[in-house]
């Protein structure tokens, strides 16, 4: 692979746009400079490419003399030798961060998406024992930091992990009714405290222990005990006790009656992990987890993770014999540059069909109920300018590309904007940032960006210290989780009238059984945020999925992802190829 990087580095300094297989005259003084090392060493590795025929090397001796050197191979053949090798040491982020390093135009990049194209997707193969093993690859631009319930706070981190783990109970498909999971069945008492739940009989985590009572105990105590504020915390410190009745019962007590609890227990946050997790170490299990999933983490690393289905699945194994994840560096290209589209979302089974629309493979296309929403709240807890709400409405007025409203009492002359307005963001969200700073400032504004890592964006200290604040919104099956997460982290930097009243709001959704009355009192207070310009949505993409017409079973779970329990290809249609 050094020897690929050394080619393509090469044919960067020496290039002709005119001619790919050119030739050019040198010496090896000049290509020592080149390769950064010595004569000696230059000639080796010469040598070496003349050897795989890349490369026709004629010397010439005497000073002042030299040698020639032409070129047999394409680039971007070179480009993808690298990645096939890199891929079967999988180690395709090295690959393609050279490869990137050393393309002096996109043209190799375009090349090695088309290649990509083809090699994601569904490939099988048969093993000596005549076992046809169905594989399916697949892109995703988010990196896998870790599939730890505990520690996840990427998208695509959840996705893997629902395949890897289980919760008491889960929400189908495509009602989005809670079902029965690792509980067969549930009660609760008349105060709405007391939840009891029964656990199915016999359920195998991957390394063959039987899952029980005291593993979903652990689970829960070790979320609450964990440090900082994560996702849904707000459910978690309501839980007061949680005890194993038997090996197959255990009954929560909360310290408040709270109908979002049954969701909370459907999400990736809420999946059960065994009690011996600390024998292998946090950091260790987030790499190598072990769940009860229909799938099983046999290698993951900062560019690859693959699962294989695990046979006693208590759902019923999965079509799938092996999944190959592999996180790309590269974003789509828009399709227009009013596109907003994500670069931090995941793909799918081909997400973004920006990707499949040169080839000349027909592509279904079709949404799932999920989407994204990015939106900006203003903190009016910090003693600032956006404490005015004349200045919140020409801010607001500012994005919207609408004529600012004049400020009473006060005429446009007499305005002056206020000092730098900073805003706080995730790296991930940079580009959001970037023009919403450029508007702002068309506007008259000075704006300074600070894009912090999302645990430390957790922390208040960089909300509070700040103006504006961009973040997103996941509007999914467990969208009234996020939206109570989402208002109870709001309240604590908008005006103090405002913040009784969205927690007596939130009191009262905590308490509601029925779903429709809860979603309209989430839009009370979301129009109540706007109104008082507290909160702008900046626009909203519904998540998309293109897939072969092959690709049998399509469906999404409750976070809008494609299923892949039940993703199958029909033997007749594959191509099948002895390794």
């Amino acid at each position: 692979m050094k020897l690929h990087a050394q080619f393509l580095r090469l044919h960067s300094h020496t290039a002709d746009d005119r001619d790919e297989n050119h030739t050019i005259e040198t010496t090896l003084d000049e290509l020592a400079v080149i390769f950064d090392c010595t004569h000696r060493n230059a000639l080796m590795i010469i040598q070496k490419m003349e050897k795989h025929d890349w490369i026709q090397w004629t010397p010439r001796r005497g000073r002042g003399r030299r040698s020639s050197l032409h070129f047999l191979i394409q680039p971007e053949d070179i480009a993808v030798q690298s990645m096939m090798q890199a891929i079967d040491r999988h180690d395709i982020k090295r690959a393609l961060d050279e490869i990137r390093t050393h393309s002096r135009s996109s043209t190799m990049q375009e090349h090695l998406q088309g290649w990509l194209l083809n090699y994601f997707g569904h490939h099988a193969e048969v093993r000596s024992d005549q076992q046809q093993i169905d594989t399916l690859r697949l892109p995703i631009r988010q990196q896998l930091y870790t599939l730890d319930p505990l520690y996840m706070n990427w998208l695509a981190e959840s996705f893997v992990s629902s395949h890897v783990f289980d919760g008491l109970a889960r929400r189908a498909n495509e009602s989005g009714e809670i079902l029965p999971g690792l509980a067969h069945a549930w009660e609760v008492d008349a105060t709405r405290t007391q939840w009891t739940f029964f656990l199915r009989k016999e359920v195998l985590f991957h390394n063959g222990k039987i899952l029980t009572a005291e593993d979903v105990v652990y689970t829960f105590e070790r979320l609450s005990r964990a440090p900082g504020r994560r996702l849904y915390h707000f459910i978690v410190r309501q839980i007061e006790h949680v005890q194993a009745l038997s090996p197959t019962m255990v009954r929560f007590e909360l310290k408040e009656p709270n109908e979002l609890f049954l969701s909370f227990l459907c999400t990736s946050r809420a999946a059960i992990v065994p009690r011996e997790l600390n024998q292998a170490g946090e950091a260790a299990f987030g790499i190598r987890p072990v769940g009860t999933g229909a799938f099983k983490v046999t290698e993951m690393n900062e560019s690859l993770c693959i699962l294989e289905a695990f046979a006693p699945y208590f759902q019923g194994r999965a079509h799938l014999d092996r999944v190959e994840i592999v996180q790309l560096p590269w974003a789509a290209k828009p399709e227009s540059a009013a596109d907003t589209a994500d670069t931090a979302s995941p793909f799918h089974i081909i997400h973004n069909p920006v990707l499949a629309g040169n080839t000349d493979t027909a592509w279904s296309q079709i949404h799932s109920a999920a989407s994204v929403r990015k939106f900006i709240t203003c903190n009016t807890h910090r003693d600032g300018p956006l404490r005015n709400p004349e200045v919140r409405a020409r801010i607001v007025a500012c994005l919207d590309h609408r004529s600012l409203p004049p400020m009473v009492d006060a005429s446009d002359d007499s305005y002056e904007p206020p000092a730098t307005l900073q805003i706080a963001t995730i790296p991930e969200y940079r580009a959001d940032a970037d023009r919403v700073a450029a508007q702002l400032e068309s506007c008259g504004y000075t704006c300074n960006i600070v894009a912090a890592s999302m645990n430390e964006f957790k922390s208040s200290s960089i909300r509070m210290e700040s103006d504006l604040i961009i973040f997103s919104l996941f509007r999914d099956r467990d969208e009234q989780l996020r939206l109570f997460d989402l208002y109870l982290n709001v309240s604590g930097h908008v005006e103090p009238h405002s913040r009784v009243d969205i927690e007596r709001l939130l009191r009262d959704i905590a308490r509601e059984a029925d779903h429709t009355v809860r979603a309209r009192q989430f839009e009370h207070i979301e129009t109540r945020l706007i109104h008082e310009h507290q909160l702008h949505i900046l626009y909203e993409k519904p998540v998309q999925t293109a897939y072969l017409p092959s690709v049998r079973g399509v469906s999404f779970n409750s976070q809008g992802w494609v299923d892949l329990r039940h993703v199958w290809f029909p033997p007749a249609q594959t191509q099948i190829s002895k390794p």
